[in-house]
Formats: C-alpha cells, sequence, structure tokens
C-alpha cells in the first residue's frame, strides 16, 4: 500500500446539463457542475445559515454519453471519483488551475418519472438507486445504500 488516498464522494444537484465533447474515433469526456449544501444554526443569531460549494465533474467515454442521456440540470446524483488538478494557460499566457473530480462511480438519485421515459422514448429504471460504474459501464441496483 502506498499510504495515501484520493478519494471523493459527494451528494449534490446538476448545476447545468451534462455538455460533452468528441474526440479521436470514440473517446469523449463530459463535464458538469455539482453543487453541494452544508446548513448550519448561526449561534448568534439563531438564524439558519447555508453555504453552497461547486465542484467541477469529468465523466470518460461511456459513462459521459449515460450520463449525458440521463442527467439534467437539477437532477441529485452521487458521485465517487478522485481530485486531478489541471494546469492550463490563458490568452495572456499566465498559468491557470482547475481542481476537477474524476468519476469512477455514479448513482442516479432523481427518479425518473413514467412521463420522462415517454418523452424520451428510451427505457429508465424508475428506480432511485441506479448506479454505474464507469469502468465497467454495468448498470445495477443498490438497495442497501444508506441514502
Amino acid at each position: 500500500m502506498s499510504g495515501t488516498l484520493n478519494k471523493v464522494m459527494l451528494i449534490g444537484h446538476l448545476g447545468d446539463n451534462v455538455k460533452i465533447h468528441y474526440f479521436d474515433d470514440s473517446n469523449c469526456v463530459g463535464r458538469f457542475p455539482l453543487a453541494t449544501n452544508e446548513t448550519y444554526t448561526n449561534k448568534q443569531t439563531n438564524e439558519k445559515v447555508t453555504n453552497t460549494e461547486w465542484h467541477n465533474i469529468v465523466v470518460r467515454n461511456k459513462a459521459a454519453e449515460i450520463c449525458e442521456k440521463y442527467l439534467k440540470k437539477g437532477d441529485r446524483v452521487y458521485i465517487e471519483g478522485r481530485l486531478k488538478t489541471r494546469k492550463w494557460q490563458d490568452d495572456k499566457g499566465s498559468d491557470r488551475y482547475s481542481t476537477e473530480i474524476v468519476c469512477s462511480d455514479f448513482t442516479f438519485l432523481t427518479a425518473k418519472t413514467d412521463q420522462t421515459q415517454q418523452s424520451t422514448n428510451t427505457p429508465v429504471e424508475s428506480s432511485p438507486h441506479q448506479a454505474v460504474n464507469p469502468s465497467t459501464t454495468e448498470t445495477e441496483n443498490h438497495d442497501d445504500l444508506p441514502f
């Protein structure tokens, strides 16, 4: 064991639809923002305070296509992955950095209604616990999840 761990687990809502970019023959990358909220009570004012944190999610290949097809802005999703920081240069040549969550596993938590299924003409699991492992692109139900 290397003695280090780079693992992220998030449950949040999509801030926008999945944007997918295709390159070379069959590879693609999908990106979307994910919002998570922290709520606490201010002890001095007794007022509830909510802080929203935005995360940049990256999915690849078949997983990206699945996300683009079934996830929409506002949907709730569980994301599992690792942190990765990219270095890039802006228009002025300055070094910039972006930290992203590279998704290795996800579960759709927003149940799709029959109306959505009919409008897209594609079969969608109605179970809110649909898990997808991007490395195998297999879909399975997880009824033992704590959420």
